[in-house]
């Protein structure tokens, strides 16, 4: 297969975890005879600094040209500390969801047996959690009208949705769940917001064509509770822009740490893939950051192509290096592995099954694979 990829690396930490998705896609590529083009762009922060836009037209253009988009992160600390900033690094990724029309955003939660002990709940409660976000991405309080005063003392912000928009996501995540536990929680405010109760209207409807699917209900406050303490009892998860946003954030603490969480954001014609980390830029160019979620999102992007065993390979290479400890040091405080490493040991799986990077006491080895 021959697939033209946008790389927006972003700030931050993206460009390092990026790196290490491309040359997992690169090792899948020489591995599977497949062509994978790349093509680098400007989004966010950096894009402000050379050309003073969040998402400059040739960044745009690039995405809405290719067949798929590997993204890093966004943002910067300058920005978040100024209120009065006029242009915010991350309206280039919000313009960019709308402009690609990507009203889905994905995100599976599946902590690693190996893992289980590096997040801070309880063995017993992790076991058997295997849960998946569906989150509605292009409506909601984050693209609904925005107004401040003229003294700058009150602010609106309008929450809005259309019947279409919750259909169009509510298919996919029944449709998700018939090839899962056949489980559908619907989570909202509807004791509350007038936008959750058209969720729950048009939600019920939706279920009546998936009758081997079971849904249930959840306000937001008691999901975030069981998300903690209850964790297995979900399956899929639908839920709007703000809820979803929090809480596959929160339930990142079910892995042991947010830098193994992949995710896929898609539309009718575009798709991105992204892990779903900040920039975390303090650790920046420190060789820590964790790339885990970023190798997992390629993955997410080859199954969308129908790439399944090419995606199932990323998967055990990421399985065999939980298994071996070869982490970094978000899930080990005591690793002497780094993001390069990381994605070291991923290729030289890929493409050589009996050749890893592993350590033997405090000595690190390369097998014999060329790192591509």
């Amino acid at each position: 297969m021959n697939l033209k990829i946008a790389v927006l690396s972003g700030d931050g930490i993206g460009p390092e975890v990026v790196m290490q998705a491309k040359k997992a896609l690169y090792a899948i590529s020489t591995a599977f005879d497949h062509e994978f083009i790349f093509e680098d762009a400007f989004i966010g922060a950096v894009a402000i600094e050379k050309s003073g836009k969040a998402l400059p037209t040739q960044t745009l253009n690039l995405c809405l040209n290719t067949d798929a988009i590997l993204f890093g992160a966004i943002g910067d600390p300058k920005y978040d500390n100024d209120p009065e900033a006029k242009i915010r690094p991350e309206q280039g990724l919000l313009q960019l969801r709308q402009e690609l029309g990507l009203y889905a955003n994905i995100r599976p939660i599946k902590p690693y047996k190996e893992l289980l002990d590096a997040s801070p709940l309880k063995r017993e409660l992790l076991e058997g959690t295997d849960l998946v976000f569906y989150r509605e991405l292009t409506g909601g309080l984050y693209f609904g009208e925005k107004t401040l005063n003229e003294e700058g003392t009150l602010a609106t912000d309008l929450c809005s949705y259309s019947e279409e928009e919750i259909v169009r996501i509510s298919h996919l995540a029944f449709a998700a769940a018939q090839k899962r536990r056949k489980k559908v929680t619907l989570v909202d405010k509807a004791n509350v917001l007038e936008t959750s109760r058209l969720w729950r209207k048009v939600v019920k409807e939706v279920s009546k064509e998936y009758p081997e699917v079971t849904l249930d209900f959840l306000l937001v406050d008691h999901a975030a509770r069981y998300l903690v303490m209850q964790p297995n009892r979900f399956d899929v998860i639908l839920t709007a822009n703000l809820f979803g946003d929090i809480l596959s954030d929160e339930a990142s603490v079910l892995t042991g740490s947010i830098g193994v969480l992949a995710s896929a954001s898609i539309g009718e014609k575009h798709a991105i893939f992204a892990p779903i980390h900040g920039t975390y830029s303090k650790v920046k160019g420190q060789n820590i950051a964790n790339p885990f979620g970023a190798i997992l999102s390629a993955a997410m992007m080859l199954e969308h192509f129908g790439l399944d065993k090419e995606a199932k390979k990323i998967y055990d290479g990421i399985e065999k290096a939980v298994q071996l400890k070869v982490v970094t040091q978000d899930l080990n405080p005591d690793s002497i592995f780094g993001t390069n490493e990381i994605g070291e040991f991923i290729i030289n799986y890929i493409l050589d099954r009996e050749d890893l990077l592993y350590f033997n006491n405090d000595n690190v080895s390369i097998g014999r694979s060329t790192i591509v």
